[in-house]
């Protein structure tokens, strides 16, 4: 029925020319098509990568922007300090002092569980704030770090000096001149950032029992579900292809010598 009876290089071209079609199959475990469990399963996991890139760039681009403007100044050391104590705290660490302080001590949040985002956005958020929060004190030092390191190479390119003797603001010359150009790692490590949490955030979705890809995964490999493991790399690599050439054919907005 499933064709493990044909040789291996008959089995991956039936089914990728299935794939060519929409076709991932059908999984084992549960005898529904791959697509179907993909549809069911990515929402959940795609509304956590956006929100734990969202947040914690929201938070860094700000405080690298200020730091690398102060370098070495107190607010620099600080926060590049407690950059560096993130960073050395794996995120199932971090995930289960959350689940411990937030939720089982004060009970401010649920431990585990998922509501949709059709049953009201206050109940959904209150479900994923803990997890997002976690994945987001994970990813915020290596953009921190990143930016912060750049806006302190580019305020000291020869366009930054001279907009600074001709008296422009100092938040002007930062906003305007000095971001944009400093911003082509820090997007090129979010691209990469958001496919390996759409596939990488098995182990937060298995603490917080939340019905994602990750979790989908996890549930698969040890029942040799093949059908269901190929659909999710396969989402997994179109999205690694599609957010890479969005990030490319936007570095001409972020600098316009790119275009040129």
């Amino acid at each position: 029925r499933y064709g493990f009876d044909r040789p291996l290089p008959v089995q991956y071209l039936h089914w990728l020319g299935n794939a060519l079609t929409g076709n991932l199959g059908v999984s084992i475990q549960t005898d529904q098509p791959v697509t179907e469990i993909l549809a069911q399963r990515l929402p959940v996991t795609l509304e956590l990568t956006v929100l734990a890139l969202a947040l914690p760039l929201l938070v860094a681009v700000p405080l690298a922007v200020y730091a690398a403007s102060r370098e070495n100044g107190a607010f620099d050391r600080v926060v590049s300090g407690c950059a560096s104590a993130l960073m050395s705290v794996p995120v199932f660490v971090l995930g289960v002092l959350l689940v411990y302080v937030l939720a089982v001590l004060t009970r401010w949040f649920p431990v585990t569980g998922w509501v949709p985002l059709s049953q009201g956005l206050a109940a959904n958020l209150h479900y994923a704030f803990m997890p997002v929060l976690a994945l987001s004190l994970g990813e915020f030092p290596a953009f921190y770090r990143l930016l912060r390191s750049d806006v302190i190479a580019t305020l000291k390119e020869d366009f930054v000096q001279t907009a600074t003797v001709r008296g422009l603001p100092r938040r002007y010359i930062l906003l305007r001149h000095v971001l944009r150009p400093s911003s082509f790692s820090l997007v090129t490590v979010a691209a990469v950032a958001f496919g390996r949490l759409l596939a990488g955030s098995v182990v937060v979705e298995s603490l917080f029992a939340l019905p994602g890809l990750g979790n989908l995964m996890l549930q698969s490999v040890p029942a040799k579900d093949l059908p269901v493991i190929q659909g999710v790399v396969v989402l997994v690599a179109s999205a690694y292809v599609l957010i890479n050439a969005l990030v490319d054919a936007g570095y001409g907005l972020l600098d316009p010598r790119v275009r040129a």
